[in-house]
């Protein structure tokens, strides 16, 4: 594992902290999607600039990336010899990001975009609500199509979090 994409179901999975934990047991550097996709104040970065970012990421010897954005999921795809994909219940991924705005309210988080004080809206609850399920159904064959494409690359797909507390655990061994 030198080059791994950490992706989820939903905001609230907890792929950030994932990622830091991994990155902090395998050595190696994490890159949060969001800091590069969200400039201050919530403003959404150029397609083509938010791609670039990523392309200059994925021609490094070792990295772990995380964050789902389906538009540039190739790139990080076609370089990764790893995907891990979290998926937990839609109730546990709304408890977390309310948690996650009370713990950080009028914060920025550091896998944040600068100046994007974190932030919790109407917009944002009923995109993860409306999200949800589809991306669910949607990732199924979306990781099938990534072992058929290259059966040397590996897939690992955690759903609790017992899951996830437990391969966090064997890498540390």
């Amino acid at each position: 594992m030198k080059r791994i994409m950490v992706m989820g179901v939903s905001a609230g999975v907890g792929k950030s902290t994932f990622a830091r934990k991994l990155g902090a047991s395998l050595s190696m550097p994490v890159y949060h999607l969001d800091s590069f996709y969200w400039k201050p104040d919530w403003i959404e970065a150029p397609l083509a600039e938010f791609a670039a970012a990523q392309q200059k990421i994925v021609n490094e010897e070792q990295w772990i990336i995380e964050g789902n954005y389906s538009n540039t999921y190739d790139i990080r795809a076609q370089h990764a010899d790893t995907i891990i994909y979290l998926e937990l219940p839609l109730l546990v991924c709304l408890y977390r990001v309310f948690k996650r705005w009370i713990l950080n309210r009028g914060q920025v988080r550091p896998d944040m975009g600068k100046g994007c004080r974190e932030k919790i809206d109407y917009q944002f609850l009923k995109f993860i609500c409306t999200t949800y399920y589809p991306r669910k159904k949607r990732m199924k064959s979306k990781l099938q199509s990534f072992k058929e494409k290259d059966s040397q690359k590996s897939v690992i797909i955690l759903t609790s979090k017992k899951e996830i507390q437990s391969y966090l655990e064997t890498l540390n061994i």
